[in-house]
C-alpha cells in the first residue's frame, strides 16, 4: 500500500554512490534486506510500507565510467523519533550487490512547513484578489453614485439652458469652460460654480454672468481652447485666464492639475498683452480698471519728485512698454539681461536678480515667484490683484513713477 500523500509528515533525501553498475531495484533490495531486524520489528520497512505508514522507496540512478550515483527519498508519515531512526538505518546500508556503497542522508524535510507556507502563499493570493475585488466593487458604486449626484447637481443655467454648477447664480464669481463634461469634472472635485458655453458661439448669458461676477475662463490646453479663449475675450468680460496643461483637457484633469491650474491663473489683460491680442480687442472694459479709472477721475494727485533711482526706473520702463519684455538688475542697478514677459519667472529663477522690470502686470504668482529667489523690488505697468505682498518686496507701478 502506498502512503497518502496528504499524512505525509516528513520526506528523507539521501545520495547513493556505488563502487560499481547497478540498478535501481538493486539499491531497494539492499535497503530492505540490510534494515531488516537492525532498526527493529515495529519499524520493519516493509511492514510500514503494507500499512502506508511511509512510501515507496523512490530511487534515480545513473552509471559514469562503471560507478553509479543518485538519489533516494521516501516519504514518513511516522513521528519524529522514528522518521531519524529509518534515516539512520537506510544510511547504514553499505553495500549494494557485490559492490560497496554509501548512502549519506542529505536532509529530512517537514513536509507540513512546506505545506504550510504554500497555504500562506496561496492564501495570500486568495486575499489580493478578494480585496481588489471587493474595492473595485466599492469604488465602481462610489463611482455609480458621485456621477448621479454629479448629474442631478447640473442645472440647465439661462435661457439657452447652458449646463452650470448649482452655485453659479449665487456665486461673486464664475469658471467658464466649453462644454457639458467639463462642467461635470469639475462638479466631481467639488467645484459647484462653472457654466459651459457649448460651442465657440459664446452666448449672452455668459456676456451677462462675466460683466456682473468675477469670470475666470478655464480652457482646454489645445487649439479648440485657444479658439474659445479668443472669443470668450473678444465679447466676455473676462477677468482670468487659466488652462489645462499643454493638450490636456478640462473634462479629464485629476484634482490636482485642475487646483494647479486655477491657482495659476493670470489677469487677462496680461495674457492678452503676452499674446500680442491687445486692449482694443476687447469689447468691455475690466471691472475693476474702470472702477479704479472712476475713483482716480475724482482725485488730483499732487506731482511727485522722483530720486535719481525712480527716474532710472521709470526711463527703463518707458523702453521695455509695448515690447512685452522684462529686464533683470543686479543689486547695483546694473542690468544682466533682456527677456521676453513670458519667460520672466524662469528667468528669475536662474539669474536671481535684484530687481525686475516689465512691460505686464505684477500678478500674486510672479510674486511668489521673486520672494523666493530673493527679488527685492518689481517695476511694472500694473500690478493685479495680490493677496499678500512680503515685506521684503517693493512693488512700483508707471502710476507710482509720473
Amino acid at each position: 500500500m502506498s502512503i497518502d500523500p496528504s499524512s505525509a509528515k516528513y520526506l528523507i533525501k539521501a545520495k547513493i554512490k556505488v563502487d560499481g553498475a547497478v540498478e535501481k531495484s538493486d539499491v531497494i533490495g539492499a535497503i530492505f534486506g540490510q534494515t531488516e531486524g537492525l532498526i527493529g520489528d515495529n519499524l520493519d520497512l516493509r511492514d510500514l510500507q503494507k500499512s502506508a505508514r511511509i512510501g515507496r522507496i523512490e530511487v534515480d540512478m545513473h552509471q559514469k565510467n562503471g560507478k553509479s550515483e543518485g538519489t533516494l527519498s521516501l516519504t514518513s508519515a511516522l513521528e519524529k523519533v522514528e522518521t531519524a531512526i529509518i534515516a539512520a538505518g537506510i544510511e547504514s546500508v553499505d553495500r549494494i550487490g557485490p559492490c560497496k556503497a554509501e548512502i549519506t542522508i542529505d536532509k529530512v524535510e517537514d513536509v507540513r512547513i512546506s505545506k504550510r507556507k504554500q497555504v500562506v502563499d496561496r492564501a495570500k493570493e486568495i486575499l489580493t484578489g478578494m480585496v481588489k475585488e471587493g474595492r473595485e466593487e466599492i469604488e465602481d458604486i462610489a463611482e455609480i453614485i458621485r456621477q448621479s449626484v454629479q448629474v442631478e447637481e447640473i442645472e440647465y443655467y439661462g435661457k439657452e439652458h447652458l449646463p452650470a454648477g448649482p452655485n453659479v447664480g449665487k456665486s461673486d464669481s464664475i469658471i467658464v469652460v466649453e462644454g457639458r463634461n467639463d462642467v461635470i469634472n469639475l462638479l466631481k472635485h467639488g467645484i459647484k460654480n462653472a457654466i459651459s458655453v457649448e460651442g465657440t458661439s459664446v452666448p449672452k448669458t455668459v456676456v451677462d454672468l462675466c460683466t456682473e461676477k468675477i469670470a475666470t475662463a478655464f480652457v482646454d490646453g489645445d487649439r479648440g481652447g485657444d479658439l474659445i479663449l479668443k472669443e470668450l475675450l473678444q465679447v466676455a468680460d473676462i477677468d482670468f485666464v487659466a488652462r489645462a496643461p499643454k493638450t490636456r483637457e478640462v473634462e479629464e484633469l485629476p484634482y490636482k492639475l485642475i487646483m494647479k491650474a486655477l491657482k495659476n491663473k493670470i489677469p487677462a489683460e496680461q495674457y492678452m498683452e503676452m499674446h500680442g491680442m491687445g486692449r482694443e480687442n476687447n469689447r468691455n472694459s475690466n471691472k475693476k480698471d474702470a472702477k479704479k479709472a472712476k475713483e482716480s477721475a475724482n482725485v488730483s494727485p499732487a506731482p511727485i519728485k522722483l530720486n535719481e533711482t525712480q527716474k532710472r526706473y521709470k526711463k527703463l520702463l518707458s523702453e521695455v512698454n509695448g515690447t512685452h519684455t522684462a529686464i533683470l538688475l543686479d543689486s547695483n542697478g546694473n542690468e544682466i539681461e533682456k527677456v521676453k514677459v513670458e519667460s520672466l519667472i524662469d528667468a528669475i529663477s536662474k539669474s536671481k536678480p535684484d530687481a525686475v522690470v516689465f512691460d505686464g502686470i505684477t500678478t500674486q504668482r510672479l510674486v511668489d515667484n521673486a520672494f523666493e529667489h530673493g527679488v527685492t523690488k518689481i517695476i511694472s505697468t500694473k500690478k493685479g490683484e495680490l493677496s499678500k505682498v512680503p515685506t521684503s518686496i517693493t512693488i512700483i507701478t508707471d502710476e507710482d513713477l509720473r
